[in-house]
Protein backbone atom coordinates (compact mmCIF):
# COMPACT_ATOMS: atom_id res chain seq x y z
CA UNK A 1 0.00 0.00 0.00
CA UNK A 2 1.38 3.40 -1.03
CA UNK A 3 0.16 5.06 2.17
CA UNK A 4 0.12 3.19 5.47
CA UNK A 5 -3.40 4.43 6.15
CA UNK A 6 -4.15 2.61 9.40
CA UNK A 7 -0.80 3.40 10.97
CA UNK A 8 -0.97 7.02 9.87
CA UNK A 9 -4.52 7.37 11.17
CA UNK A 10 -3.35 6.22 14.62
CA UNK A 11 -0.40 8.61 14.45
CA UNK A 12 -2.57 11.49 13.21
CA UNK A 13 -5.19 10.96 15.92
CA UNK A 14 -2.51 10.93 18.60
CA UNK A 15 -1.05 14.18 17.28
CA UNK A 16 -4.32 16.00 16.59
CA UNK A 17 -5.76 14.89 19.92
CA UNK A 18 -2.89 15.92 22.17
CA UNK A 19 -2.10 19.42 23.48
CA UNK A 20 -0.53 21.83 21.04
CA UNK A 21 -0.87 25.46 19.98
CA UNK A 22 -4.00 24.84 17.89
CA UNK A 23 -5.78 22.79 20.54
CA UNK A 24 -4.94 25.34 23.22
CA UNK A 25 -6.36 28.07 20.97
CA UNK A 26 -9.49 25.98 20.44
CA UNK A 27 -9.90 25.34 24.16
CA UNK A 28 -9.35 29.00 25.02
CA UNK A 29 -11.83 30.10 22.35
CA UNK A 30 -14.42 27.64 23.59
CA UNK A 31 -13.84 28.82 27.15
CA UNK A 32 -14.19 32.47 26.22
CA UNK A 33 -17.09 32.37 23.77
CA UNK A 34 -18.79 28.98 24.06
CA UNK A 35 -18.81 26.12 21.57
CA UNK A 36 -21.60 27.39 19.31
CA UNK A 37 -20.08 30.83 18.79
CA UNK A 38 -16.65 29.29 18.21
CA UNK A 39 -17.72 26.78 15.52
CA UNK A 40 -16.68 28.98 12.54
CA UNK A 41 -13.24 29.32 14.14
CA UNK A 42 -13.09 25.53 14.65
CA UNK A 43 -13.91 24.97 10.97
CA UNK A 44 -11.22 27.43 9.91
CA UNK A 45 -8.61 25.71 12.08
CA UNK A 46 -9.49 22.32 10.60
CA UNK A 47 -9.33 23.49 6.98
CA UNK A 48 -6.28 25.68 7.53
CA UNK A 49 -4.01 22.64 7.83
CA UNK A 50 -4.68 21.97 4.15
CA UNK A 51 -2.65 25.11 3.37
CA UNK A 52 0.36 23.27 4.81
CA UNK A 53 -0.34 19.72 3.59
CA UNK A 54 -0.66 20.42 -0.12
CA UNK A 55 2.46 22.58 -0.56
CA UNK A 56 4.49 20.06 1.45
CA UNK A 57 3.09 17.20 -0.60
CA UNK A 58 4.07 18.89 -3.83
CA UNK A 59 7.66 19.57 -2.94
CA UNK A 60 7.86 22.49 -0.53
CA UNK A 61 10.30 20.59 1.68
CA UNK A 62 12.67 20.23 -1.28
CA UNK A 63 12.72 24.03 -1.44
CA UNK A 64 13.47 24.07 2.27
CA UNK A 65 16.64 22.10 1.62
CA UNK A 66 17.79 24.76 -0.83
CA UNK A 67 16.80 27.77 1.31
CA UNK A 68 17.14 26.64 4.93
CA UNK A 69 17.50 30.18 6.33
CA UNK A 70 14.08 31.17 4.98
CA UNK A 71 12.41 28.26 6.70
CA UNK A 72 14.36 28.71 9.91
CA UNK A 73 13.15 32.31 10.00
CA UNK A 74 9.56 31.21 9.37
CA UNK A 75 9.83 28.74 12.23
CA UNK A 76 10.75 31.47 14.72
CA UNK A 77 8.20 33.94 13.36
CA UNK A 78 5.53 31.27 13.71
CA UNK A 79 6.62 30.47 17.26
CA UNK A 80 6.59 34.16 18.19
CA UNK A 81 3.07 34.57 16.81
CA UNK A 82 1.75 31.59 18.78
CA UNK A 83 3.39 32.96 21.95
CA UNK A 84 1.69 36.31 21.30
CA UNK A 85 -1.63 34.48 21.10
CA UNK A 86 -0.78 32.78 24.39
CA UNK A 87 -0.18 36.19 25.97
CA UNK A 88 -3.60 37.31 24.85
CA UNK A 89 -5.17 34.13 26.22
CA UNK A 90 -3.50 34.71 29.60
CA UNK A 91 -5.22 38.08 29.87
CA UNK A 92 -8.66 37.00 28.70
CA UNK A 93 -11.52 36.55 31.12
CA UNK A 94 -14.30 34.13 30.43
CA UNK A 95 -17.70 34.88 28.96
CA UNK A 96 -19.26 31.46 28.30
CA UNK A 97 -22.06 31.33 25.78
CA UNK A 98 -20.63 34.11 23.64
CA UNK A 99 -21.35 37.03 25.97
CA UNK A 100 -19.21 40.09 25.35
CA UNK A 101 -16.99 40.69 22.32
CA UNK A 102 -17.21 38.71 19.08
CA UNK A 103 -15.62 35.27 18.75
CA UNK A 104 -12.85 34.86 16.15
CA UNK A 105 -14.30 33.64 12.88
CA UNK A 106 -13.51 31.26 10.05
CA UNK A 107 -10.76 33.44 8.55
CA UNK A 108 -8.97 33.71 11.89
CA UNK A 109 -8.98 29.93 12.18
CA UNK A 110 -7.44 29.45 8.74
CA UNK A 111 -4.09 30.96 9.76
CA UNK A 112 -3.62 28.95 12.97
CA UNK A 113 -2.06 25.82 11.45
CA UNK A 114 0.12 27.55 8.83
CA UNK A 115 1.71 29.37 11.80
CA UNK A 116 1.78 26.28 14.03
CA UNK A 117 5.17 24.54 14.31
CA UNK A 118 3.51 21.34 15.56
CA UNK A 119 1.39 21.14 12.40
CA UNK A 120 4.45 21.38 10.16
CA UNK A 121 6.29 18.72 12.15
CA UNK A 122 3.28 16.39 12.07
CA UNK A 123 2.78 16.75 8.32
CA UNK A 124 6.43 16.30 7.44
CA UNK A 125 6.51 13.20 9.65
CA UNK A 126 3.44 11.88 7.85
CA UNK A 127 5.00 12.17 4.40
CA UNK A 128 8.39 10.89 5.48
CA UNK A 129 7.23 8.04 7.69
CA UNK A 130 3.99 6.71 6.22
CA UNK A 131 4.25 7.17 2.44
CA UNK A 132 6.06 4.56 0.36
CA UNK A 133 8.83 5.81 -1.93
CA UNK A 134 7.61 6.35 -5.47
CA UNK A 135 4.02 7.10 -4.50
CA UNK A 136 2.48 9.66 -6.91
CA UNK A 137 2.35 13.11 -5.31
CA UNK A 138 -1.39 13.52 -5.77
CA UNK A 139 -2.20 10.14 -4.23
CA UNK A 140 0.12 10.69 -1.27
CA UNK A 141 -1.05 14.23 -0.60
CA UNK A 142 -4.74 13.39 -0.93
CA UNK A 143 -4.34 10.47 1.47
CA UNK A 144 -2.49 12.50 4.11
CA UNK A 145 -4.89 15.43 3.71
CA UNK A 146 -8.03 13.28 4.03
CA UNK A 147 -6.88 11.39 7.11
CA UNK A 148 -5.78 14.53 8.93
CA UNK A 149 -8.99 16.37 8.07
CA UNK A 150 -11.05 13.44 9.35
CA UNK A 151 -9.19 13.43 12.66
CA UNK A 152 -9.60 17.18 12.98
CA UNK A 153 -13.34 17.10 12.28
CA UNK A 154 -13.74 14.70 15.21
CA UNK A 155 -11.16 16.01 17.68
CA UNK A 156 -10.98 19.79 17.25
CA UNK A 157 -14.58 20.41 18.37
CA UNK A 158 -13.92 18.26 21.44
CA UNK A 159 -11.13 20.61 22.57
CA UNK A 160 -13.40 23.60 22.03
CA UNK A 161 -16.23 21.87 23.91
CA UNK A 162 -13.85 21.07 26.79
CA UNK A 163 -13.03 24.76 27.07
CA UNK A 164 -16.74 25.60 27.07
CA UNK A 165 -17.48 23.10 29.86
CA UNK A 166 -14.53 24.21 31.98
CA UNK A 167 -15.51 27.87 31.58
CA UNK A 168 -19.02 27.21 32.83
CA UNK A 169 -17.52 25.74 35.98
CA UNK A 170 -14.95 28.44 36.77
CA UNK A 171 -16.17 31.69 35.16
CA UNK A 172 -16.39 34.43 37.74
CA UNK A 173 -14.48 32.45 40.36
CA UNK A 174 -10.89 32.93 41.60
CA UNK A 175 -9.93 29.91 39.47
CA UNK A 176 -10.73 31.78 36.27
CA UNK A 177 -7.43 33.62 35.93
CA UNK A 178 -5.45 30.50 36.80
CA UNK A 179 -7.22 28.55 34.06
CA UNK A 180 -6.32 31.15 31.43
CA UNK A 181 -2.73 31.35 32.68
CA UNK A 182 -2.51 27.56 32.50
CA UNK A 183 -3.84 27.46 28.93
CA UNK A 184 -1.35 30.15 27.93
CA UNK A 185 1.53 28.31 29.60
CA UNK A 186 0.62 25.03 27.91
CA UNK A 187 0.53 26.80 24.56
CA UNK A 188 4.03 28.20 25.06
CA UNK A 189 5.35 24.85 26.31
CA UNK A 190 3.92 23.03 23.30
CA UNK A 191 5.64 25.47 20.95
CA UNK A 192 8.91 25.14 22.84
CA UNK A 193 8.74 21.36 22.73
CA UNK A 194 8.39 21.35 18.94
CA UNK A 195 10.83 24.18 18.18
CA UNK A 196 13.63 23.20 20.55
CA UNK A 197 13.02 19.51 19.95
CA UNK A 198 14.05 20.07 16.35
CA UNK A 199 10.89 18.64 14.86
CA UNK A 200 9.31 21.63 13.18
CA UNK A 201 9.91 23.01 9.70
CA UNK A 202 9.13 25.82 9.95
Amino acid sequence: MAIQAISFTIFAASQVGTPGPANMALMATGARYGLRAALPFVAGVALGKQFVIWPVGFGLMELAERAPLVFETLKWVSAAYICYLAYRVANLRLAPGGVGDTAPGFAAGLIVHPLNPKAWAMIVAGFSGFVAPGTPQLEATLGIASILLGCQIVLHPLWCYAGDRIARAVAGTPMEKYLMWTLAALTVLSVGFVVFGGGARP
